[in-house]
C-alpha cells in the first residue's frame, strides 16, 4: 500500500505522545522527517521517535521533496504562518487546533489553501475521528434522541505551569482556545448548525494574563448548549445530549484514555450502555488525512468548519469583554 511521507515540524511533545505512533500504526503513513532548530535537541527526538531523517530548520523540512505532508503542532500563534508556508511549498497540511488566533488570523491560511486546491490542508480535531462520535451522529440522524434541545460539555484540568504555553498570553495561549474549542465543536456536531449568537463569563488569570476558566451558552434556537472549559480545575470531560425521545451521555468525549469508549442512552426511564469498543482516534484521524490526500478526495474535515468554529470563538471572547450576547455573522 502507498504510503503518505510525513514530517513534523518542531520537536512537540503532542507529536511525540500521540501523532507519530499514530503514524507508526497507520497503515497508510509514515513519518520521514522532523525539523528543530536545534540539531542536537532534534536528533535526540527522531532517535526516541523513529524517525530517519532530521533538519535544522522548518524551511528546510518544507523543502524536502521527499516529504508529502506536514503536521503542524507548534504554538498556537505559529499555525497560520507555518502552514501557509507549507501550502505554498506543495504540502498537505495537518494543523493542530486551533488553526488560528481568530477568525482574522486564520484568513491567510484560508485563502493559502483556496489557491491550492489540490493540497488536504485540515484543523487536527481527532476526536470527530473516533467510532463513539461516528456513533453519536448515527443516533441523531436516526432520530433515536428525537430533536436535540440541549447540549452540556465540560473539559477540564490543572495547569499553572508558567513555562507551558497555555499560561502564555503572547503566542496564544488560554482554555478557550486550548480547549473549549472542543465543547464548541462538540456542540455544532450535536445541533448540526451553527448557533445564532453566544454569552460568556471568562475569568483570567492575574498571573497569566490567560482565560483559565469559561462558561458559556450557546443559542442554537431552539436549542441550548452550556460548556465549561477550565486550565485550573480538577480533570474532567463530558458531553451530554437532551433531545425530546431521550438523551445520550458521552464518555470520556474528547481525550484518548486507554479504556473502551462507551455511550450511555437514557429513553423511557431506561439506561442502556452502548459500547463503542477500543480505538486510537489519532490513528483514525491520520489513516483518513493521509486517505485524502493519496486519492485526492477532500479534507475529512473542511477549513469551512474550522472557520465556523473560530467565528463562535472569537463571539465568546467579545461576550466575556462586554458581557452581553453577541451574534455570529
Amino acid at each position: 500500500m502507498k504510503r503518505l511521507r510525513w514530517g513534523i515540524i518542531s520537536t512537540a511533545n503532542i507529536a511525540k505522545q500521540f501523532l507519530i505512533p499514530a503514524m507508526h500504526e497507520a497503515d497508510n503513513a509514515e513519518v520521514v522527517a522532523v525539523a528543530s532548530r536545534d540539531r542536537q535537541r532534534g536528533q535526540a527526538y527522531a532517535k526516541e521517535a523513529g524517525i530517519p531523517k532530521v533538519h535544522d530548520s522548518y524551511e528546510a523540512l518544507l523543502a524536502d521533496a521527499d516529504v508529502d505532508a506536514v503536521y503542524n503542532p507548534l504554538p498556537n500563534h505559529l499555525h497560520v504562518p507555518l502552514s501557509v508556508q507549507a501550502v505554498e511549498a506543495g504540502k498537505h497540511v495537518l494543523c493542530e487546533k486551533p488553526l488560528g488566533l481568530s477568525v482574522a488570523d486564520i484568513r491567510p491560511l484560508l485563502k493559502a489553501a483556496a489557491d491550492h486546491p489540490q493540497r488536504v490542508v485540515m484543523e487536527a480535531f481527532m476526536y470527530r475521528f473516533h467510532p463513539q462520535w461516528i456513533k453519536v451522529r448515527e443516533l441523531i440522524n436516526s432520530d433515536e434522541l428525537g430533536g436535540i434541545k440541549a447540549v452540556q460539555a465540560e473539559f477540564t484540568y490543572f495547569n499553572r505551569d508558567p513555562g507551558n504555553v497555555r499560561n502564555r498570553a503572547d503566542i496564544g495561549g488560554g482554555g478557550l482556545l486550548d480547549i473549549g474549542c472542543y465543547c464548541v465543536s462538540a456542540a455544532r456536531l450535536a445541533f448540526s448548525r451553527e448557533p445564532a449568537r453566544v454569552m460568556s463569563l471568562i475569568d483570567m488569570d492575574p498571573e497569566f494574563k490567560v482565560d483559565r476558566h469559561a462558561t458559556g451558552v450557546l443559542d442554537f434556537a431552539p436549542g441550548t448548549a452550556t460548556f465549561y472549559c477550565s486550565m485550573q480545575s480538577n480533570p474532567s470531560q463530558s458531553v451530554k445530549i437532551f433531545g425530546e425521545k431521550a438523551s445520550l451521555l458521552v464518555e470520556n468525549p474528547f481525550y484518548r484514555r486507554e479504556v473502551p469508549s462507551r455511550l450511555f442512552l437514557r429513553k423511557d426511564n431506561h439506561d442502556e450502555m452502548v459500547s463503542v469498543g477500543h480505538y486510537n482516534h489519532y490513528v483514525e484521524m491520520v489513516t483518513a488525512f493521509s486517505r485524502a490526500a493519496l486519492e485526492g478526495l477532500p479534507a475529512p474535515t473542511p477549513l469551512s468548519d474550522a472557520l465556523a468554529n473560530m467565528k463562535v470563538l472569537d463571539a465568546l471572547f467579545q461576550s466575556g469583554q462586554s458581557g452581553k450576547w453577541v451574534g455570529i455573522e
